[in-house]
């Protein structure tokens, strides 16, 4: 059991691999080009935005790319805070501001990633509701 275990281990993306392929992802829709976020997921990939919509598939994902950026959909800034990645895991903390339908928009938040082999296979988003603020004995 133990063998397998570690054979299956290996077949998924190392670290830095892995690290690679959540920049790619970042990177791609910074500049706006489908091709490179749809090379960085796998066939099965399921993304989970933060506010509900659910994508399943690359043909799906690409439908979604295709029609944010036909919008006029714009990411003016996705900027990666801390990333961290365990074997077949990740986890990274993001601020985030976009154009969407003439309006700006600037949340932070946070993906846990899944991959599956070479590709990453599951993007979970979660965003804060409100901006940050440091706590002085009263809440906002």
């Amino acid at each position: 059991m133990i063998a397998v275990a570690a054979a299956r281990y290996l077949l998924l993306v190392n670290a830095e691999a892995a690290d690679r392929l959540i920049r790619q992802y970042v990177e791609g829709w910074l500049e706006g080009d489908a091709a490179m976020i749809l090379a960085s997921v796998s066939a099965d990939c399921v993304i989970v935005e933060s506010h509900g919509p659910t994508y399943r598939g690359r043909d799906q994902i690409a439908r979604w790319v295709d029609t944010w950026f036909g919008a006029g959909g714009e990411v003016l800034l996705w900027e990666i805070r801390s990333l961290e990645v365990l074997g077949d895991a990740g986890f990274f903390e993001w601020s985030f501001a976009c154009k969407w339908l003439g309006e700006r928009y600037d949340f932070e938040g946070a993906s846990a990633v899944r991959f599956k082999e070479t590709l990453i296979s599951n993007i979970r988003e979660y965003a804060t509701t409100a901006p940050l603020y440091d706590w002085e004995g009263v809440w906002r």
